[in-house]
């Protein structure tokens, strides 16, 4: 039933369950997992608004994306822990909604798990939550933990 199963992941407690029922799942349908992790582009004028200052701000994104990486692999690795046996992990910089619903497409995933809050919960109060626009906008069937 199921061949790919995405899960987009942030370091968050939802995140991580999501990832242990995707696991979970993987010994019912002998599928790939695959870990996401999106981070958003930190603008020059994000960053002059910033109260932290950098003294290099294009830096910003390497330290994003560096975190990002580090999650996804953290993600991969807790997987295998938890017996996984196909996990791939990547890391995409966009805004994380449409990322994930445009990475879906391109891989061809048969289902997305993702968690109902992650580490975004100002803006997710103020705008909508990632989850939320993912299940309106996704073409495969998403589960919200």
């Amino acid at each position: 039933m199921f061949k790919k199963i995405l899960i987009p992941m942030d370091g968050s407690e939802q995140s991580l369950k999501a990832l242990k029922i995707a696991v979970n799942l993987q010994e019912s349908f002998d599928c790939e997992l695959i870990i996401l992790t999106v981070f958003r582009h930190h603008s020059l004028l994000e960053t002059s608004m910033s109260m932290v200052r950098s003294e290099e701000p294009e830096i910003m994104d390497d330290i994003l994306r560096k975190h990002a990486s580090e999650v996804a692999e953290s993600g991969k690795a807790l997987a295998l822990d938890m017996g996984a046996k196909r996990v791939r992990a990547f890391v995409k910089n966009g805004h994380p909604s449409r990322t994930i619903v445009s990475f879906s497409k391109d891989k061809d995933i048969d289902l997305i798990i993702l968690g109902s809050r992650g580490h975004g919960d100002l803006e997710g109060f103020l705008l909508g939550s990632v989850s939320h626009k993912v299940t309106s906008l996704a073409k495969c069937p998403v589960m919200v933990v």
